[in-house]
């Protein structure tokens, strides 16, 4: 953390999608009208598992640390297929793993789609200490021992605008996964069901007060059919989730939405996926006085705790750190520097009034002293003069040492530069591999003489063969010297063309 944890008063939490914020201090849990800038605050929101990419990745135990961030990045870019040309911002949690590999849990958002979601909130509270990914959030029920840490858990959430399931194995996150059935997406959905726009506020009413067992037949055939479609997408993810993760079960589910429990809806998932399932309400002994107080809020509070405690194990994602101390800022330093102008200006004239008197006494015992002074006088300057010769001399000698200085200086250089940037062949035919995995084209033959490579191209699309070689043009212009290729043609016995390319490297 940028600041001193002894300054926070108060923890903000803030779910900036909804624009609801809370604020606990002195253990007290409250809702806020509107945020506001304080210096004392500590801010915490999260990030909604749509706009994340989240995936996990095996890292060699022969890595140092000091290289992991980097090795990490490269292979999210790789194996995510993220965008070469985009900034993004990736942040990991390890898993625990023994054996010679590292399991590290990704966590990718673009800065772009950050700064779109929290622009209001830090035009209040200019700065936000924890941008949390939201599945990570459920940590804090296992750091306080809510839930026992054995077993699988799958935790469902219905927020108002994004839905995702996540399971956590043993109390660390496993998997999660956005489903298109935010409450804002269950409330259009249920109007095309109907074929009528209900009214919304009703339909919500109706949602927390009843949920699934609500007297209205037409709502609940309606609630019945629509959330049987969901929890056929959400019975897909739990077989990919065994499936990939070799989970022989699910030993509970929670489920629960940003405007409280639906009321059957729990039951409804054990019928359906015959699962032991339960609301997702847990008491985190944080009263904030109000009949449903979202469970995330509790969750963010409680994270922001531990985070000020420990780091570890938070993958942060913000981008909008606080402002540096004043003396690090740039007004800062201006202020400062103007300030001690003006009161060197003010010293400066008394300074020499004092000196001025203080010379007039100077001179006055002097001048009894100038027959002395003069013959002092006179043997320093001999001394001057022959330091001025010394200097002279020096002069020509460091002149001398400096030529040889950057003859060797040159001759390392070049050194260096044949040992550290020179690019090996292995390196560029690696690179160009890389290239073509993103084209459907293959490899028939590849030879190599010298500087030069010769690869025999097959694809059944004869631009798919053009825009590789368009890709490496571009990509590569400043490695290769010339690439050229013959002409494409189609091979008569099967549905390939094929093309012999050129590649000679600088």
């Amino acid at each position: 953390m940028s600041t001193n944890k002894s300054k926070i008063k108060s923890i903000v939490t803030i779910n900036a999608y909804d624009k609801k914020y809370y604020a606990l201090k002195d253990q007290k849990f409250k809702p806020l009208k509107r945020l506001a800038y304080n210096s004392s605050n500590f801010v915490a929101s999260y990030v909604n598992s749509r706009d994340l990419i989240s995936a996990s990745i095996e890292i060699s135990r022969s890595i140092p640390n000091e290289d992991l961030q980097d090795v990490i990045e490269i292979r999210a870019y790789e194996e995510l297929g993220l965008n070469q040309a985009n900034e993004y911002i990736i942040k990991y949690v390890e898993r625990e793993s023994t054996g010679d590999i590292r399991n590290f849990d990704l966590f990718v958002a673009e800065p772009v789609v950050l700064e779109e979601a929290f622009a209001e909130t830090v035009k209040e509270t200019k700065y936000i200490d924890l941008l949390i990914p939201a599945p990570l959030l459920y940590q804090s029920i296992y750091r306080r021992e809510i839930l026992p840490s054995e077993g699988v858990h799958c935790f469902i959430y219905f927020g108002q605008k994004d839905a995702f399931v996540t399971f956590y194995k043993n109390g660390k996150h496993l998997y999660d996964k956005s489903i298109e059935y935010s409450l804002e997406q269950i409330y259009d959905k249920y109007c095309e069901l109907s074929g009528d726009r209900v009214n919304e506020e009703e339909f919500f009413n109706i949602l927390e007060s009843e949920g699934l067992k609500t007297v209205h037949t037409d709502y609940q055939q309606n609630l019945m059919n629509l959330f049987g479609d969901i929890f056929i997408s959400i019975n897909d993810i739990i077989i990919y989730a065994k499936r990939a993760f070799d989970l022989s079960s699910i030993d509970q589910m929670f489920i629960g939405s940003a405007k409280g429990p639906i009321i059957g809806l729990d039951e409804y998932s054990e019928n359906y996926l015959g699962l032991q399932s339960s609301e997702l309400n847990f008491d985190f002994n944080l009263n904030s006085g109000e009949r449903y107080t979202e469970q995330l809020q509790y969750m963010l509070a409680v994270a922001s705790m531990e985070y000020m405690e420990d780091t570890e194990g938070f993958a942060n994602l913000t981008i909008f750190e606080r402002a540096p101390a004043f003396h690090k800022r740039a007004s800062g330093q201006f202020i400062i520097a103007t300030t001690m102008a003006i009161v060197v200006g003010m010293s400066y004239p008394l300074y020499f009034l004092v000196g001025s008197y203080m010379n007039d006494a100077t001179n006055l015992v002097l001048s009894s002293n100038e027959s002395a002074l003069k013959e002092e006088s006179g043997k320093y300057k001999k001394i001057l003069g022959a330091k001025k010769k010394e200097i002279k001399r020096l002069d020509g000698t460091i002149v001398d040492k400096s030529k040889i200085y950057h003859s060797k200086e040159k001759t390392l250089t070049s050194i260096y530069d044949k040992k550290v940037n020179y690019h090996l062949k292995s390196e560029l035919l690696y690179n160009f591999a890389t290239d073509i995995k993103h084209f459907d084209v293959n490899i028939d033959s590849l030879s190599s003489s010298d500087d030069s490579f010769t690869l025999s191209l097959l694809s059944k699309d004869e631009k798919e063969i053009t825009r590789l070689i368009k890709h490496i043009s571009e990509i590569h212009f400043d490695e290769i010297n010339s690439i050229d290729i013959e002409m494409i043609s189609k091979d008569p016995n099967s549905e390939y063309y094929n093309g012999i390319l050129k590649v000679d490297l600088r």
